[in-house]
């Protein structure tokens, strides 16, 4: 490596690591504050909140890389310029991409990073922190000890096109109460309606008791055919108490094999649009850490460009890495919800903003060096 390319990456590392520092400290203060009144009233102790913060880190890495490496690189060649560093650099016969290298790189490098937490240390993370939060936060001091929390108000999309309430869900003894089941044809007509007041978990099926299974006819909207009263009955239902703990996980949170499976279990159950949804969110997931380099190699002609005052460098530097940030998640934003509004394939609305920036940075490079 070059003794320039060094000299830059130190930079970069030192500015990036305070940045993701004071970043999560920020966070975690700022959380810590608003949710001490109930730390204090639950009496959880300090190596809870301790392990509660720890398991925030992941998350946060994730979501604040984007925004540090673009301050860092920003920064460190800010300074290269205002101390006309680059005018030599650039007189020594250097062109744009050697004197980029090492940044160029480097946010590979964050990119990478990024896609691997996401993948490995996201979806682990954001369960435990669910599980301090349900188990020693969310309930009272007599409570803790006696098992996983109840859940409630569960609603999820099953398999066969139906759609689950649940008042209440014991994933310690598997129990139901106050279960709504709406069932909906391919076209999403009404077909099928079960309630009941309780439901146990036998091992192999669901028992359902004081059942009541209203069936409907798509000729006719909302009018019922058949009507069938049951004291007890076991459920033609697929999902196991498993699948009802596995719908608390937030698709965000999952990584893309996990995704993926869920999309794959569903993909039949006639949600068109909730599936659409997912399969943004999928590819989502893959152009997420694109963004630390894409957005870096839009930003770097701007600091080559800049000229002024150290101090001012210093403004400029932040100022624009704050509207290249904005704009970028402006313009993902959009993307995101024209797919999954139907206005663009699940692919297009998660490549589009990626490779127009792409495509703006080359030109911006081309134009000017």
């Amino acid at each position: 490596m070059r003794i320039l390319d060094r000299y830059i990456l130190k930079s970069i590392l030192v500015i990036f690591a305070g940045t993701v520092f004071t970043f999560a400290f920020l966070f975690i203060l700022i959380d810590l504050f608003g949710n001490l009144q109930e730390l204090i009233a639950k009496s959880v102790s300090l190596e809870v909140i301790v392990q509660y913060y720890l398991s925030f880190l992941p998350s946060i890495v994730v979501q604040t890389s984007t925004m540090a490496c673009l301050i860092s690189v920003l920064f460190t060649y800010s300074n290269l310029n205002a101390h006309n560093e680059i005018i030599a650099i650039r007189a020594s016969g250097m062109n744009f991409w050697q004197i980029t290298r090492p940044a160029l790189v480097f946010a590979l490098i964050v990119s990478a990073t990024v896609f691997l937490v996401n993948e490995k240390f996201v979806p682990q993370s954001s369960m435990v922190n669910q599980e301090i939060r349900d188990t020693q936060i969310k309930v009272s001091p007599s409570q803790k000890g006696k098992g996983k929390p109840i859940i409630h108000n569960l609603t999820f999309y099953g398999l066969k096109n139906r759609l689950f309430f649940i008042d209440t869900f014991d994933p310690n003894t598997n129990d139901l109460t106050g279960i709504t089941i709406i069932g909906h044809d391919h076209n999403q007509n009404l077909i099928e309606k079960i309630v009941a007041l309780k439901g146990i978990w036998t091992g192999i099926a669901w028992k359902f008791f004081n059942c009541q299974i209203t069936t409907y006819t798509s000729a006719l909207p909302n009018a019922p055919i058949s009507i069938k009263m049951s004291e007890e009955k076991l459920m033609d239902l697929k999902e196991t108490p498993k699948d009802f703990l596995r719908q608390r996980m937030d698709v965000s949170s999952m990584n893309l094999s996990q995704l993926h499976s869920y999309i794959k279990r569903f993909s039949g159950s006639g949600a068109i649009k909730t599936i659409n949804n997912l399969r943004v969110d999928l590819h989502q997931k893959i152009t997420f850490p694109l963004r630390n380099f894409i957005i870096v190699l839009i930003g770097l002609p701007f600091a080559l460009m800049s000229v002024g005052k150290r101090k001012a460098m210093t403004f400029t530097s932040i100022a624009i890495a704050l509207v290249i940030g904005f704009l970028y998640y402006v313009a993902d934003a959009v993307g995101l919800a024209l797919a999954k509004g139907g206005a663009l394939l699940p692919w297009e609305g998660a490549w589009l903003t990626p490779l127009l920036f792409t495509l703006m940075a080359l030109f911006i490079i081309v134009r000017n060096f």
